[in-house]
């Protein structure tokens, strides 16, 4: 509920913020920077006054928190940028790797071992997501 009065807020603040600025060449550069300001404060009191009344019934419902979808986004954030950039450095590595092992078919052992440690990289961002769901 939160979110959906937030939104309202910010829409009509945006119109309002709009309708200041719909001449090409404002009067007063000032009159706009205020109204931008005034909406956005009006935006952060109604998101700050949502949340305030919210918070009792949450707590008493046992309904998930802010706290534990901020947790749940960390932990999908771990684990998507860690395999982003496994991804990205296996890649760059098994190319290098299979060029080498075209000229030089006995390093091919050494090879895996650098694809080994880039796969890593997934594993730890696995790990950390795990963690930080066992906190939640």
């Amino acid at each position: 509920m939160t979110g959906l009065a937030l939104l309202v807020v910010v829409s009509f603040s945006t119109v309002f913020v709009g309708f200041r600025l719909r001449r090409r060449f404002p009067s007063s550069p000032r009159k706009v920077l205020a109204a931008a300001v005034t909406a956005g404060g009006v935006a952060m009191a109604a998101a700050l006054v949502t949340t305030l009344l919210e918070a009792p019934a949450l707590a008493s419902t046992g309904v998930a928190s802010a706290s534990s979808g901020l947790g749940f986004i960390g932990a999908s954030l771990a684990t998507g940028m860690a395999c982003l950039g496994a991804g990205i450095a296996v890649a760059m590595v098994g190319a290098a790797a299979l060029g080498t092992v075209a000229e030089k078919p006995e390093l091919l052992g050494t090879t895996l071992i650098y694809l080994g440690l880039a796969e890593g990289i997934a594993i730890y961002g696995v790990i950390v997501s795990l963690l930080i769901l066992g906190k939640l």
